[in-house]
């Protein structure tokens, strides 16, 4: 179990032939195509930032009754998504070096066993980080054009049942994924999934974004002058690059890995990606230390009670 790559059952083309494969990186040995070297100390650094990051946004929304609303549930649910990944991967370096220091001692079987678990669980959190935040901005979206229904509709039933059915299909997806990982159908619904994630939130941070436009325009044509909503129009431009930047960023890699793994595994250029695996699991976990910025301590309710729950303020 190599200690970089936990999703290593994803980490090289597993339909091509032995020898294409071997003259394909034969080819691509020399130069950039080598990879890149992250020490596990960058690992365990950011999965430790984004532990406690997350730890102390769920801390915070269960201390606090005014943040107990469906908005700040599916942020908690995305906070311990975020949590599963770091915990995960914090796990499998301390189990691979207790392993190289001979403290622990297992047979193979054993290991193989204890690695397609944390395999499972990484997979899990995955699929249900990128639920979660589509539910968001779902959510959102809801908040902005029908908030005088917001409450009638996204109600706290509806929003325990959609929290319960993302876990829910996370665990048997990530189960189908690791059982039948050799199987291109599998794949191309894990692409087909992010590619929806990402259309989604396409959509609707745009037609939010073409909303405040229209109300900015409104705004200007009676009042002068207009910078200040400028300001608020452009610092909302902002907020939106930023979400759909950091999904595209930390995501984007990991998704087109697996497309060339489908459509181009011995092809020399795709060789060379291939090589980069552990750097698109960096921009995952880098994820998981940049959503609690965006979606939880924007709040200046959730920033009080996070200082509360720092400083045991109970």
């Amino acid at each position: 179990m190599s200690a970089l790559a936990p999703l290593r059952l994803l980490r090289e083309p597993w339909n091509a032939s032995e020898g294409n494969q071997s003259n394909a990186t034969a080819w691509a040995s020399g130069g950039w195509c080598q990879g890149l070297d992250i020490p596990s100390e960058l690992f365990l650094a950011l999965g430790l930032v984004s532990l406690v990051e997350n730890l102390l946004v769920v801390a915070a929304i269960l201390k606090n009754r005014n943040l107990h609303s469906p908005t700040y549930y599916f942020i908690c649910c995305l906070a311990v998504s975020d949590m599963l990944v770091s915990i995960s991967n914090l796990a499998e370096m301390l189990f691979v070096l207790l392993l190289e220091h001979g403290v622990l001692v297992m047979r193979p079987s054993i290991i193989r066993h204890m690695d397609s678990v944390i395999d499972m669980l990484i997979c899990s959190s995955v699929v249900s980080s990128l639920s979660f935040l589509g539910v968001i901005a779902v959510d959102r979206y809801i908040t902005i054009f029908y908030a005088l229904r917001y409450h009638s509709i996204m109600t706290l039933q509806r929003a325990v049942v959609t929290m319960a059915s993302i876990w829910l299909a996370s665990t048997v997806s990530s189960t189908v994924l690791i059982t039948y990982y050799r199987s291109s159908t599998i794949l191309l619904c894990l692409i087909g999934f992010f590619l929806f994630m990402l259309v989604l939130m396409l959509v609707l941070y745009i037609h939010m974004f073409a909303l405040a436009r229209h109300h900015l325009h409104s705004i200007s044509s009676q009042q002068k002058p207009p910078t200040a909503h400028r300001g608020g129009s452009l610092k909302g431009a902002v907020t939106l690059t930023i979400l759909l930047g950091v999904f595209f960023i930390c995501w984007g890699p990991f998704f087109f890995h697996l497309i060339l793994i489908v459509t181009c595994p011995t092809n020399p250029f795709c060789t060379c990606f291939f090589s980069y695996f552990n750097l698109f699991l960096i921009l995952i976990i880098c994820n998981s230390v940049i959503d609690p910025l965006i979606y939880a301590f924007r709040s200046q309710e959730l920033r009080r009670t996070l200082r509360e729950v720092v400083t045991c303020s109970w």
